[in-house]
Formats: structure tokens, sequence, C-alpha cells
């Protein structure tokens, strides 16, 4: 028995030619122009370097989902921004936890605001269904990260961008929307001055969900609230505080898949509506963050920010797991194994940077140097049933969920206490040799420790002052042309031992990278072209024929470890007046020192196009678009366990098309639906976790109904 481990204007009447363009461009407290209402942006982004480069000057690959991305293809979650983005693949192994991955690795790396947070799947709180509600954007850096975030995979860095009050006027923004399997949300956004002078403004966004889904018995409620208030103290001083919280309370949770295998050793072929969840299961969440940000300017050339958040996570799960084989004559032959868990979840994040230019050799440079500090701590209680009493499963053909909650015991287990600490000193400076020539060096002084126990395992590793060295090179060979050549490192200690006792050393990522960006119509499209070498070493091996000293733990040796090793192709942004495109290809190869493919549960070809045009004339205010999501081959191989024969699990490639119009009428209102899943194709969103499989959604729509006062 394997059960899943947790190990426009006013009125909004639409601007066209010239004037939309100058309609959709502000300016960032910088001065700095950002083209906005596109699907790419030309701000100051920090995800990477820190030092506030544009998409065009970072020597890695950077792919933005603006505001209006977001709104065009109705990304709600943060699984719908991975399943959309370029280069990212995302599974769902249960409604609860989706996995996400980017050349071949684990994705275990997120920011919001630039500060790192970390969370394991399997202990997971609801952080994959984040709702980007109260995110403006989400700048996604691809390959190993380490200069920023720290311990990590070389995968990639997903970071969430808040909303802030940085309108001096009142707005407000109110959206209701409906779909199919009786969903329904509402939300409201509202900027306002405090003050007077609009020197202190306050942003509040409240959203309430609620619904049913393909999936029989499921049905989610999720409710959101966030709030900032953003204040110039001075013309140099700014302060920004704020909250945000996120209940997920959902009802009739799978733990986990359906079987994939008969008696008789043959596939199952279930409908998209079979559920293994019953009418108590439960996956529910809480998410709380409070933050604050202090940025003070120095002179004319330098910024001091410092910053601190405080994040609790908590779990309550109630949950039920069928292991085992259903008879085809009978249904019978599921056994159950419920779960009753709670998980508490606490991080603190502080730090300082300092930002700004010098000038040396007569030419002006970049600079920055910072240092963070994070404490996590993850504590995971279990409270087993009374196994004794457990009712049979019966019937699975006939399963409708009415099986009974078990009593739980009164007193819980603590399997998991975990305390992570995290912390490091970076800098990095962007050498301006030529005007068409720079140069970006860096490092940073990072450690990372873990305590605990873990399932009566004890855990007592990590390391201190791992150098991570980080080097660019771009080269403008024409204007809105830059060649550009990085290399980027990472590190992740791993709890594994050797035949002596002592902890393996940390993982080694590499990302070695090189490529073509270009920029057209003064940065209202961006284009990248890329390829990628990737190695991660130290990866624990069994250590046949010994043990750990003083245990009957299996020892471990380090390893020379996998390569991953391909191309990517994107574009985003306006093609022509109206025409907006984000279309991007990924492929590459990803295999163990032996040669063979790792990861298979992700696909290694992706392709993600999805384009909007906004009509003129008579039809002014129409904008329709579409796209498509398509996936390469993704695989499990594993045993069948009633043949007893090799067998391989494959997500065939598919494709999904998708399809959206909006109306924009002048008095700020808009109309809009979205088509997911345009010919209802059926299709896996995994298979082979735990050797279990889940479907992906038939088709549905949504119509959303937007009003927008400015």
């Amino acid at each position: 028995m394997n059960a899943p481990a947790f190990a426009q204007s006013k009125d909004g009447a639409p601007q066209k030619g010239e004037q939309q363009a100058k309609a959709d461009q502000a300016r960032d407290d910088s001065g700095d122009i950002v083209v906005t209402g596109s699907y790419t942006t030309n701000a100051k982004l920090d995800s990477a370097t820190g030092l506030g480069l544009s998409i065009q000057e970072t020597p890695q690959s950077v792919t933005v989902m603006t505001a209006q991305r977001l709104e065009d293809q109705g990304i709600r979650t943060l699984s719908d921004v991975a399943n959309n983005a370029a280069g990212v693949s995302s599974k769902a192994f249960d409604n609860a936890r989706n996995g996400f991955s980017a050349r071949g690795f684990s994705i275990d790396n997120y920011q919001i605001d630039g500060v790192p947070l970390q969370w394991d799947a399997g202990y997971s709180a609801g952080e994959s269904e984040i709702d980007v509600a109260l995110y403006e954007r989400v700048e996604i850096v691809r390959g190993a990260t380490g200069l920023l975030t720290g311990a990590g995979n070389p995968s990639a860095s997903i970071n969430l961008i808040r909303k802030h009050a940085d309108s001096r006027s009142f707005t407000a923004t109110a959206t209701v929307s409906g779909g199919n399997w009786n969903r329904y949300f509402g939300m409201l956004d509202v900027s306002t001055p405090i003050t007077s002078d609009g020197n202190v403004r306050a942003r509040v966004v409240a959203k309430y969900e609620d619904g049913d889904s393909y999936i029989d018995l499921l049905h989610n409620r999720k409710l959101v609230l966030y709030g900032v208030i953003d204040a110039d103290l001075s013309n140099t001083t700014k302060l920004s505080v704020g909250a945000s919280y996120q209940d997920n309370s959902p009802r009739g949770t799978q733990w986990g898949g359906l079987p994939v295998w008969y008696t008789d050793g043959t596939r199952t072929d279930w409908s998209r509506s079979k559920t293994i969840g019953a009418d108590w299961t439960r996956w529910a969440s809480t998410n709380q963050t409070y933050f604050a940000n202090f940025n003070q300017q120095i002179g004319d050339d330098w910024n001091l920010r410092l910053y601190g958040s405080y994040s609790r996570n908590r779990g309550d799960m109630q949950l039920l797991y069928l292991y085992g084989q259903v008879d085809k004559a009978t249904g019978l032959g599921l056994g159950p194994s419920p779960a009753n868990y709670q998980s508490n979840l606490r991080q603190i994040d502080i730090g300082a940077r300092l930002t700004g230019k010098y000038h040396l050799f007569g030419r002006e440079h970049e600079l920055i140097l910072g240092t963070s500090f994070a404490r996590q701590a993850l504590d995971f209680y279990g409270f087993a049933p009374d196994y004794s009493k457990l009712p049979p499963i019966g019937n699975f053909f006939q399963w409708d969920g009415s099986y009974p909650e078990p009593a739980w015991g009164s007193v819980g287990t603590h399997d998991v206490q975990w305390r992570t600490k995290q912390w490091g000193y970076f800098g990095a400076t962007r050498l301006s040799l030529t005007d068409h020539l720079k140069v970006i060096a860096g490092g940073r002084l990072s450690s990372w420790e873990r305590t605990g126990v873990a399932y009566g395992s004890s855990a007592d590793f990590g390391d201190r002052n791992r150098l991570l060295p980080y080097a660019g090179v771009l080269y403008d060979v024409l204007p809105g042309q830059t060649l550009y050549a990085s290399y980027t490192k990472i590190f992740l200690p791993q709890n594994s031992q050797d035949r002596n006792g002592a902890f393996l050393p940390p993982i080694n990522g590499v990302n070695y990278e090189g490529g073509l960006k270009s920029s057209f119509f003064h940065g209202g499209l961006n284009t990248a072209v890329s390829v990628f070498h990737i190695e991660q070493d130290n990866l624990a091996q069994v250590d046949t024929g010994y043990l750990v000293p003083g245990t009957i733990n299996q020892a471990y040796r380090a390893a020379r470890g996998a390569r991953s090793d391909g191309f990517e192709i994107e574009a985003n942004g306006e093609v022509l007046p109206g025409w907006a495109l984000s279309g991007n290809y990924t492929q590459f190869w990803a295999k163990d020192a032996g040669g063979a493919r790792i990861n298979t549960l992700f696909a290694q070809q992706l392709l993600r196009i999805f384009s909007t045009y906004r009509f003129g004339g008579g039809l002014d205010g129409l904008t329709v678009g579409g796209g498509v999501n398509w996936e390469g081959l993704s695989y499990t191989d594993t045993t069948n366990p009633v043949t007893k024969n090799p067998e391989r699990l494959k997500v065939e490639p598919y494709a999904l098309v998708n399809l959206m119009a909006r109306y924009q009428l002048r008095n700020g209102i808009s109309v809009q639906a979205n088509i997911s899943n345009l010919f209802d194709k059926k299709y896996y969103s995994q298979i082979g976790f735990y050797n279990q499989v889940a479907f992906g959604a038939p088709r549905s729509a949504m119509f959303t109904l937007r009003y927008q006062y400015r």
C-alpha cells in the first residue's frame, strides 16, 4: 500500500493609433517609459540580478506575464501561469497539488516582489493555487538563479509582482464572472488617495470564488483579501506596508489519482468526472502574508531598499487514498487508506539592497550590494484513524463518495519538524565597457541549514559560505539587437549520508546560456532565441552494500549527475498596431549520467501561442484572440503490478485550443468570453505519480463582466 507521499479614458472609451500608443505608456518611479496594455514590458526587472535591467539587458531567458495577458487569457492562479508560460511545464498530481518544472528540473523557488520563498509540494498548503488577483505581473527567469534566491534547482524562479497604490486619483475595477459547473467569482480592486496631495495612497483587492468542478463531488470555495498603503514620506523616501490573505476551502478533494490497471492487468479508461474523493474529504488551506518595504533615495544615483515579510501557510487535510486494482466484473479490489493531516509553515524574510551608479574610466556603471536572511519552520501532524473499523470500499463502479469518515485519533503525531535557515551576501556590477559592450559580474556567498526530524529520521545538514558566481556579457550588434552569454550557478543541500555517516555535499547546478535578444517598434515587441546547457552534479546514488553507521539506513555516494541541453524561441508584444502576440517553443534533452532521460513526468517539448487582435473602425471596441498549448511526450516507466512486466505509462503529445473575445463599451464596461479546450480534448493531466492517473479539464467557458472607473 503506497499513499502519495508528503516528503483607457475615464469613460472607458478606447483610443487608437498614435493616441493609443501614448495611452499605452506610463512612467515608473525612475522615470523610465514602461509599455503597458501589451504582452511585453520594458520595465526595470529585478528577478535575475537585482540591478533593475530590462528584458533586453538581462543575460538570461526572461518571460513577463503582463497584466493584459493575464486578463486576456483568464489566468487566475499560479498553476495557470505555469501552464501558459514559456518553457515551464505543470502537472496536477491531484486536486490540491501541482508540480512545476523547467529545462528538466523541478522548480522549487518563487519570489514575491523579489523576496525568495520556498515550499515543498509534498507538504503543500495551497501554494500552487495562489490567486494572481493580487499581482500586477509575473516574471519568470529560467536557468540557475542562485544570485538572488540562494538554494534550489537550475530550473527557473517565478517572481510575483504585487499590485501597489500607484494612482493619485480614485480608481476602481469591479469584475463578476461565471461559467459552467456553477463556477462564479466577484472581485473589487480599488485605489484611492488618503491625503489630499496624494502622497499617501491605499489599494484594496477583495475576491470571492465559488463553484463545482468537472470532477464529481469536488466543490471549491476561495476568499482572497489584499491591502497595501504606499506613502511618499518625502521626495526621496517611500514606505509600503501591506497584507494578503487567501482561504481555500474545497470539498470532495482527491488524494492521488485513479487506478491505472484492472485486476487482469489491462488498462482502465475512466470518465474524466470519476473521483476517488468522498463527500467529507478536503485539502483546505490558508495563506497569510504581512510585508513592508522602505526605499530611500541617496543623492541622484543611489537607492537603499529595506524589506521584511512574514508568511504563514496552514493546511487542514482530511483525505482518502484508494489503493489496488479494480475487478472488471464486480468493481471490487480497492482498499481504503484515510489520513488526517495538519500543517503549519511559517517564514520570516528580511533583507537590504543598495543599488546605484558609479563612474570609472570615464564611463558610468551600475552596482548592487545586498544581504538577506530567511527562517522557515514547518510542522506537520498526523491523526491516525481506527483501521480496524474501516468498512470496505465495495463496487468502485458505483462509487458516489458516501464512504463514512473515520473516527480520528485525538492525539496526533508530530511527523515533520523542520527548521530551515538561509542567509547570504551578494553583489553584482554591470560594467559599461563601451557603448555596445556590457559585462555583468557578481556572486553570492550563500548559506543554508536544516535541522529537525521527518518521520523518525533526523535532519541536520546544509552548507555554509557556498560561493555562487554570476557572469554575463551583452553586445549590441545593431540597435535593438543584443547578443548575450551567461554563466549562473545554484546549489541544493541534500539529506543523504555516506558510508562514514557524513552528509553528502550539496548538489551543484550550473547554467550556461547564450542567444540573441531583439527589440522592435521602440520596445513594443521583444524576441529571443537562446541555447542552454545545464549540469547538475553530486546527486545521491546508492552505495551498494553499505549502511549509514549506527543505523539501518542505506548509504549513498555523490556521483556525476544530470545534463540538460536545449533551445528556446520566444516572441512577446505587438506585431502590428492592435495585434498582440505571445509565442514560444522550447525543446531540450535532459539525461542522467548513464544517458537515460530524467524527470520524464514532464514534457521536453513545449509550444505556447496566444494572440489577440483589437479592431478599429466599425468594430471599434472588439478584441478577439486565441491560442494553442501543445506538449510533447511525457511518461513514467514502472512495473505492472499484476503481470509483473515493465510498462510505460505515457501522456501522448496533445494540443489544447483556447479562444477569447471582449467588447469594450464607452462607459467603462467590458464583456469578455473565454473558452478553454475548444475541441474537448481528453488528456491526462498526469500519469505515473504513484502509478495513478488524473485527467485534465474538458471544454469549459467563462463569461466576465468588468467595470473600470478611471
